[in-house]
């Protein structure tokens, strides 16, 4: 995947969050953020911004182990992006490990391999 399909992908995913946030949908809310992630691992800036955004919104909805869970993966995503350990498709969640590669979405793998949107 190139870096200007990733920030549409991205760009298109927060827009998504935002949307679900506005009408009280937590869980799509959620989603949008996990898929917004797996977009973002390979580029650490973009990676960090989805951690802090998760963060951003777990001490909205006041998830505290959550909240907790994503200061811890704001410390480890530039050790993981240093040393080349992604563990792609994982979602970003703190109910899931951080270590943990995890399959991709059918929809979200077509458009990250440009077969979709």
């Amino acid at each position: 995947m190139n870096a200007r399909r990733a920030k549409t992908l991205i760009a298109d995913e927060m827009t998504a969050y935002r949307a679900a946030r506005a009408t009280g949908n937590v869980g799509s809310a959620w989603a949008a953020l996990e898929r917004a992630h797996i977009v973002s691992q390979p580029y650490l800036g973009p990676h960090l911004a989805s951690h802090w955004a998760m963060l951003s919104f777990a001490v909205d909805q006041r998830e505290w182990r959550e909240a907790f869970g994503q200061i811890f993966r704001l410390a480890l995503a530039p050790l993981g992006s240093l040393t080349g350990r992604i563990p792609v498709g994982n979602t970003g969640r703190s109910n899931v490990s951080a270590f943990q590669p995890m399959p991709i979405a059918d929809d979200l793998r077509a458009k990250i391999d440009g077969a979709a949107g």
